[in-house]
């Protein structure tokens, strides 16, 4: 199965997060010992006890010690056996990445996440990003160097000087500075790369700024282009698009987060954590001081939700139609007794003229053109 540790600390607050995380770390130790108890508490959520992969996320789990992180394994292995080929991988920010640290963690993981975000340095500073465009680019070298080979990268695209009202650097344009991201990226010769849509959310810095008219939204048109111009530059260097926002080369795919596009049962540890066990998902409490209290009490702190049929089919299109696999019509069956391609026929039909999705061996897929509507397709199709 999959185990997934939320680490809810970060050095400073980056303005576009709203992730569940606190740039005070007086709490860290207290924490890490409550998640230990939580992976002793939830022992029996998981309908198996061999781990497939098992992922540290966050916040910024790079911000762990060795001895913290050797506290947290050492609670995995009293409670679950581990496959021998497991996938563990650990997020990391650039500016943490030294060859100490990177020596720390090379006994605990085998696949280390860097969150870029960008080469390009007035970007970093407007997301206020603890590391620099130099660090961006050395950290990768500095893994290779010491033993890395599965990595994998985050980019943000849809960034635009002009709307963020950022001091223009140079004359390039926004896409010409998006394809530097995109040639630095692959110049680097990561084997897999993540990249996402530059998303405003309300309860952010961004999101303050754009209600104040100190920023504009982000244009749909620029995210648009900038998204087909990473996908043709990302194939044309080798790079296979098996989700709409990851490409990996030579089959580096991302194992677990792959196991929840393919509905396979995960466990979520930690402060705002999630949990799927295919009839029911639960919500850890976002909140760190009441997570460690109530741990400590030994009570689980979650709120649960039972998924129906429909819940369950709607899921599946949200995740599946995004992945190279499809979305396999036999699954929907088999979950709610409902044959989609009849329930569905009219929006389905505009689909299939609009020539935004195929159908092979009754699994659809997204063709190109429909990548740019994977959400709004999922949403029609839903069962309500």
């Amino acid at each position: 199965m999959h185990l997934y540790l939320h680490i809810p600390f970060c050095k400073q607050a980056c303005h576009y997060c709203d992730f569940h995380f606190s740039t005070h770390l007086k709490s860290k130790a207290d924490l890490v010992t409550a998640i230990c108890q939580e992976i002793e508490l939830q022992k029996d959520y998981l309908p198996a006890r061999t781990l497939e992969t098992i992922y540290f996320g966050g916040g910024t789990p790079s911000l762990l010690t060795e001895s913290e992180l050797g506290q947290i394994f050492e609670a995995i292995h009293r409670i679950y056996q581990v496959e021998s080929d497991v996938e563990i991988t650990l997020e990391a920010n650039p500016d943490d990445i030294t060859r100490e640290k990177l020596a720390e963690l090379k006994p605990f993981i085998n696949r280390l996440s860097i969150g870029i975000q960008s080469f390009h340095e007035p970007y970093l500073r407007f997301m206020n990003r603890a590391h620099n465009a130099v660090e961006s680019e050395q950290c990768v070298k500095l893994a290779q160097d010491s033993g890395f080979e599965n990595l994998t990268i985050d980019l943000i695209y849809g960034m635009s000087e002009r709307l963020l009202g950022i001091h223009k650097s140079s004359q390039d344009s926004d896409e010409q500075l998006w394809q530097r991201d995109l040639e630095m990226a692959v110049a680097l010769n990561t084997p897999h790369i993540s990249a996402y849509n530059l998303t405003i959310e309300p309860q952010t810095a961004l999101g303050n700024w754009l209600k104040k008219g100190k920023i504009k939204p982000v244009e749909e048109e620029l995210s648009a282009r900038q998204f087909e111009q990473m996908i043709s530059y990302l194939n044309t260097n080798g790079y296979e698009q098996y989700e709409i926002s990851n490409f990996a080369r030579n089959g580096h795919y991302a194992r677990h987060n792959s196991s929840y596009w393919k509905r396979r049962p995960y466990l979520g540890v930690g402060p705002s954590a999630h949990s799927f066990n295919g009839a029911s998902r639960q919500y850890n409490i976002a909140n760190n001081a009441l997570y460690i209290k109530s741990i400590q009490e030994e009570n689980l702190p979650f709120e649960s939700e039972i998924l129906t049929a429909f819940d369950q089919v709607n899921d599946y299109l949200l995740t599946s139609l995004r992945t190279i696999w499809g979305c396999d019509l036999g699954v929907i069956k088999e979950i709610s007794g409902i044959d989609l391609l009849e329930i569905q026929k009219p929006y389905l039909a505009a689909f299939f003229e609009n020539e935004w999705i195929h159908m092979s061996d009754n699994v659809l897929f997204l063709t190109p053109k429909g990548k740019l509507f994977a959400d709004r397709i999922a949403s029609d199709l839903f069962l309500v």
